[in-house]
């Protein structure tokens, strides 16, 4: 498939880039070739072979996200050595310094 000149002046556009004279003959020839070698591949026959994203047969090995409770007087006995709390919260530094007029 050969690509024109207008079409890699429209990609290096799309790309934000400069291409020079030579660039664009240079890029569009391998350019074709590549889009030639996909063609090659279009031809084949897939009958039968089934649509996959991966080869290797490995599964998610994530588990599921769950929530643990804590024992009353282990929470208790957290808040109260923790040297900075409010109340039955443990206060800690601020991750962002952002005001609410920058969200």
């Amino acid at each position: 498939m050969k690509i024109t000149e207008q079409q890699i002046e429209h990609l290096a556009d799309l790309a934000r880039i400069e291409l020079t004279d030579v660039e664009k003959v240079k890029f569009g020839s391998q350019l074709s070739a590549i889009l030639g070698y996909v063609n090659k591949l279009n031809q084949l026959d897939t009958e039968g072979v089934p649509a996959t994203s991966q080869v290797t047969g490995l599964l998610n090995v994530w588990r599921e996200d769950h929530i643990e409770g804590c024992e009353p007087a282990a929470r208790e006995l957290i808040v109260e050595n923790f040297p900075d709390r409010q109340e039955n919260l443990v206060k800690v530094k601020g991750v962002f310094k952002a005001t609410p007029e920058e969200f």
